[in-house]
């Protein structure tokens, strides 16, 4: 298992697919552990067929593979996986609306903030249902449109800015889509119509505040402080305003 301890402050500048991809999880630290623990939580990952969309440079797919050796992922950036591939093993280049597998392939997809990014979100969900084992799981982080900070920064004046902007996506549609073109933040009811009719059991619907590492690393007290409360958050409705929804849906064995 590796270490969780809190590294340096991880300072990169924002690559160019930024913007349209997101970036991806360079580090394994204290937020990506916690997030696999939750997901450990509700999904048997032992020896499972695993599928990570979105996967970047395979940070996640390293991760899995502690737990089974039949993991993949897929990404649209080639020199993402390219850079990944150099000590991840099963890195695919397929976008997420046409996973390149048979159908019942796997037993566990992951959309680790990914369904954000891609050209049609709810076909990207009917195509993981595809290749989805019957009983089998899709876990999704995306960004909560009630968080406070819009994380992926926003389009202004013909350039993109990066960092955490104040209560943009509190605004009305029409100028949150302005400012922020490149990537989709869920109310409840805008994520749940990913789902809507299709054959699929909500198993839980929940939000995850920040893993604060970048904080933790500059100021130990502060960020420790932060987790305790916004951790405690999760239980009470403050919830809702959490950075991002954490679901997991479970395909019906079939009868």
């Amino acid at each position: 298992m590796p270490s969780v301890a809190d590294p340096p402050d991880v300072k990169r500048q924002p690559s160019a697919e930024a913007a349209l991809r997101g970036e991806p999880s360079y580090v394994w630290r204290s937020g990506q552990e916690r997030r696999l623990e939750l997901i450990r939580r509700y999904v048997k990952l032992e020896d499972a067929r695993i599928l990570d969309v979105g996967a970047g440079i395979g940070t996640y797919v390293r991760r899995f593979r502690a737990f089974s050796p039949h993991v993949y992922g897929i990404d649209v950036e080639v020199k993402r996986l390219v850079e990944g591939s150099k000590s991840v093993p099963r890195l695919l280049a397929a976008a997420a609306e046409r996973l390149p597998f048979r159908d019942s392939s796997f037993d566990v997809l992951v959309f680790n903030e990914v369904i954000e990014h891609v050209a049609d979100d709810r076909r990207t969900i009917e195509d993981a249902l595809r290749v989805c084992k019957a009983g089998g799981h899709i876990v999704i982080y995306a960004p909560n449109r009630l968080y406070p900070f819009e994380t992926h920064g926003i389009y202004w004046k013909g350039a993109y800015r990066f960092g955490n902007i104040p209560l943009v996506n509190w605004l009305p549609n029409r100028y949150r889509n302005e400012l922020v073109p490149h990537a989709r933040a869920y109310t409840a009811a805008s994520i749940r119509r990913l789902w809507a009719g299709l054959p699929v059991r909500v198993v839980v619907h929940s939000y995850v505040y920040p893993g604060f590492d970048n904080v933790v690393a500059r100021s130990a007290r502060l960020g420790h402080a932060l987790r305790a409360v916004l951790y405690r958050a999760e239980r009470t409705p403050a919830r809702a305003f959490g950075l991002s929804h954490f679901v997991v849906l479970e395909k019906p064995a079939a009868t």
